[in-house]
């Protein structure tokens, strides 16, 4: 088991849920902006957010935005390691550093003390694109051993420091190579790991990288925190990650949507109603699970575990519960219907 961290509020490591994370995309230093986004991230149950800091005026705004938010706000640090202890100074919960381009020693130095004297954590979160050129050199390009190391040399420079407070991740946009580098890793320390898949991709393919790269390490244990990376609204890497972690046996509260894929014998307009019901459960917070199934083979039968289902049949489609049908509606009343039984539960 990993130690424990505490980001504000939010437990990481340790024992405690794997908490999710996302990144505003808006200007930092453009409070207002930052404020709303983080706002709409929470609501979508975003736990930990991170903002950009890549000058001096992003820095100077931590304070005003944290006045104004619930969720933990961490900086993130690239070049100039002034920007972190002005970000200290301000009241940031956490912060991230790249070992690839932070600086020397004594600006890491700097930022442990500035940390450890706030009890501020660090993550250390190496990425396949700023690795070290030595350590390119050393195994012939970006490998898991690469990345481990470069992670590992930077924990022990700031436990050097008398600071132990670190989470690592070591992300990159190869999922094969991302997960073996986890796993590496999960073997070499106990410092909390913070998962992700970097630069995955548009919402259709970085879905499946998220999914099969933090989703495969959840299920094999590894992970604490994590980030769905998307070349989307940030809200929608929320929404992403807490289906990875419903998937993955993490989660049990919020409904679980199970639906067939259609063949032929579907004789309903299945796939606009799947959607329908997803889109009208998004903000349903009931631990049950819901059934949207193509025809009587797929549905109170192989749904039969579920809390309550529609099936569908020639125009009209059917409510069950726990596998006892209950009663037959139009299509066009049919997702209406089940919300209501919904309502019920």
């Amino acid at each position: 088991m990993t130690k424990r961290l505490q980001v504000g509020g939010v437990p990481v490591g340790g024992g405690a849920p794997v908490s999710i994370q996302s990144m505003c995309s808006t200007q930092t230093s453009d409070v207002e902006a930052t404020v709303a986004q983080i706002h709409a991230l929470e609501a979508a149950g975003c736990q930990l957010i991170r903002v950009a800091i890549p000058d001096q005026a992003a820095a100077e705004a931590v304070d005003r935005i944290k006045e104004r938010i619930s969720i933990p706000l961490i900086a993130d640090i690239h070049f100039n390691y002034q920007y972190a202890l002005i970000c200290a100074e301000r009241g940031i919960d956490a912060i991230r550093i790249n070992p690839g381009n932070i600086g020397g020693e004594e600006k890491v130095k700097a930022v442990a003390d500035a940390c450890r004297h706030r009890n501020i954590p660090i993550r250390v979160g190496v990425n396949g694109g700023s690795l070290e050129k030595e350590l390119r050199a050393k195994y012939g390009g970006v490998t898991a051993e690469a990345l481990v190391e470069s992670a590992l040399g930077q924990v022990r420079l700031l436990n050097r420091f008398g600071f132990d407070q670190v989470c690592i991740s070591v992300k990159c946009s190869d999922v094969p190579l991302t997960m073996a580098a986890y796993r590496l890793l999960s073997q070499e320390t106990d410092c909390p790991l913070h998962l992700g898949v970097t630069e995955a991709g548009t919402p259709s393919m970085g879905m499946v990288k998220s999914a099969m790269g933090i989703g495969g390490l959840l299920c094999l244990g590894i992970g604490d925190t994590i980030r769905v990376t998307l070349t989307a609204d940030p809200v929608e890497e929320v929404y992403a990650a807490k289906k990875i972690l419903k998937a993955a046996g993490l989660r049990k509260e919020g409904v679980n949507l199970i639906a067939c894929p259609t063949c032929g014998r579907t004789r309903i307009d299945l796939i606009p109603i799947a959607g329908e019901v997803e889109r009208r459960l998004a903000d349903c917070e009931k631990n049950i699970t819901v059934a949207v199934m193509g025809c009587a083979v797929n549905g109170p039968g192989e749904a039969a575990a579920a809390d309550i289902g529609i099936a569908g049949g020639k125009g009209e489609g059917l409510l069950f519960r726990r596998g006892q049908v209950l009663y037959k509606v139009p299509q066009e009343r049919l997702v209406d219907a089940l919300m209501a039984e919904i309502e019920k539960l």
